[in-house]
């Protein structure tokens, strides 16, 4: 089975969406549980590296992972077909993230 790295590539915030629509109590600015350039690797199919927090994001990347780490070909769509860019779905503080299968 390939091993597949993700790449956090770019962490945002959108302030006019935050005082809009979120609570003042609840942390404000960019994603706390990522660095820009922080890099994860997964191992066996469908399994969360330890270090990887956030519940959310997880599941919003994990099918991209499975795709890649069983064959999958995003090279319709991405320069490199063993890659794919995919973020969180949280439209306050997203995450960018990298996904690319390691041939081995």
């Amino acid at each position: 089975m390939p091993t597949c790295k993700i790449t956090v590539l770019k962490k945002m915030f959108n302030s006019d969406l935050a005082d809009a629509y979120r609570r003042p109590d609840i942390h404000q600015g960019p994603c706390p549980h990522y660095a820009e350039g922080q890099e994860f690797t997964v191992k066996y199919l469908g399994e969360r590296p330890a270090d990887f927090f956030c519940d959310w994001a997880w599941n919003d990347i994990h099918k991209f992972l499975l795709a890649l780490m069983t064959g999958g070909d995003f090279g319709p769509w991405m320069k490199e077909g063993n890659m794919f860019v995919a973020c969180c779905t949280d439209g306050i503080k997203p995450v960018v993230f990298k996904l690319e299968r390691i041939e081995e």
